[in-house]
């Protein structure tokens, strides 16, 4: 196996503490490149996701969120699934006072999907 995808298959969603806790703040990321499978043709499905949270306790870091995200490449997933697992998966890591995850799929079978979630404490 090759290094990437070795990382990429033990990866999981670390945190680190959040140093400016005196007051709310906003961290957002841009995922452009994000692939995974259909669970019904297997073929694949690319979008951008967007995650925007506020953190409160602590704050996703950087690298393991990108290896996070390339484990859904070879993953069968609706993309209301995805959006909503990335979702749960911060929460649980993160508890952030506010926390919104955009899945902005690609156009398929002449549908474009975009999959918004909302969390707030």
């Amino acid at each position: 196996m090759l290094h990437g995808a070795e990382m990429i298959k033990n990866a999981s969603l670390e945190s680190f503490e959040n140093r400016t806790q005196v007051r709310r703040y906003w961290v957002e990321f841009t995922c452009p490149e994000f692939t995974c499978l259909c669970p019904k043709s297997g073929f694949p499905d690319f979008a951008t996701i967007q995650i925007k949270y506020s953190p409160d306790k602590k704050c996703v870091e950087l690298k393991s969120l990108k290896l996070y995200i390339n484990q859904f490449r070879d993953r069968n997933v609706f993309h209301e699934d995805v959006t909503n697992i990335i979702m749960d998966d911060l929460i649980k890591l993160l508890d952030p006072w506010e926390i919104e995850v955009v899945g902005d799929f690609n156009v398929r079978g002449n549908i474009k999907t975009v999959v918004r979630a909302q969390h707030k404490k």
